[in-house]
């Protein structure tokens, strides 16, 4: 397995429009959204500042990038190419291959957040009162992306290769906007702010808001969190049986 889980670290990092999508396209889309905003004034609705705020949002869409899309097309194309059904045939455990996919798309997911990260600092003198709180947002950030690596995976799995790609962008760009990633859901319409309350991006994001803000993660947001992992990590254990059975 860890053979493995190194081949995919390897071939991930050596596609070139991949990384550029999961690591230089959310720091731009930081300094477009972000780059002129004031660093004083306060967003209406919250306690931060758009560079604040639009840095958790953009470290989360970096890395939902790496372990949503990468995960659920190439999983998609190996399973059509039949890569899937020869590994089964190896002493390979089929968690053993689910692992070494969250595991190379969690290595691509940290250079997207700590980019976004560094521009934050630079660009826009994002500071903190104490050092703990770099710490905390890059743990949270990174551990949080587990749930979409599950989702990724449960996609991959019903998905054809033909048809993952946009799925995977519906759900992508949805989950993003409707999760208030691209703009504040303080922007939206009072029902549609009660819809994205409970988005997993919405709680993603909230995690990280909430350490901004020297706080702990709030009861509701991990508990949305914990419940979109089980939701999706059940329908990628199922998908996958699924698929095993039809092998």
């Amino acid at each position: 397995m860890n053979t493995l889980i190194k081949l995919e670290i390897q071939r991930t990092l050596r596609n070139k429009k991949f990384m550029f999508f999961s690591v230089l396209y959310p720091a731009g889309l930081y300094l477009l959204i972000a780059g002129g905003a004031s660093s004083t004034e306060l967003v209406k609705g919250t306690d931060l500042t758009l560079p604040l705020l639009m840095m958790v949002s953009m470290a989360s869409f970096g890395a939902i990038t790496a372990v949503l899309v990468g995960n659920s097309e190439r999983i998609a194309k190996e399973r059509e190419k039949g890569w899937v059904r020869q590994l089964r045939l190896t002493a390979l455990p089929g968690r053993g291959y689910v692992t070494a996919k969250v595991a190379s798309a969690a290595v691509v997911s940290l250079p997207s957040i700590l980019v976004v990260f560094l521009i934050a600092a630079l660009v826009k003198d994002v500071r903190f009162d104490a050092a703990w709180q770099w710490f905390a947002l890059t743990g949270a950030i990174w551990a949080g992306s587990i749930v979409f690596a599950a989702l990724g995976v449960a996609v991959g799995y019903l998905a054809t290769g033909d048809a993952v790609r946009p799925i995977t962008f519906i759900i992508y760009f949805g989950l993003s906007i409707l999760g208030g990633l691209w703009m504040p859901i303080t922007t939206f319409p009072k029902w549609l702010q009660d819809v994205a309350e409970w988005m997993p991006t919405h709680a993603y994001a909230a995690l990280g808001q909430s350490i901004e803000l020297g706080n702990g993660p709030e009861v509701k947001d991990v508990a949305v969190l914990v419940a979109y992992l089980v939701i999706f990590g059940g329908a990628a254990a199922w998908l996958y049986r699924k698929d095993t059975r039809k092998a």
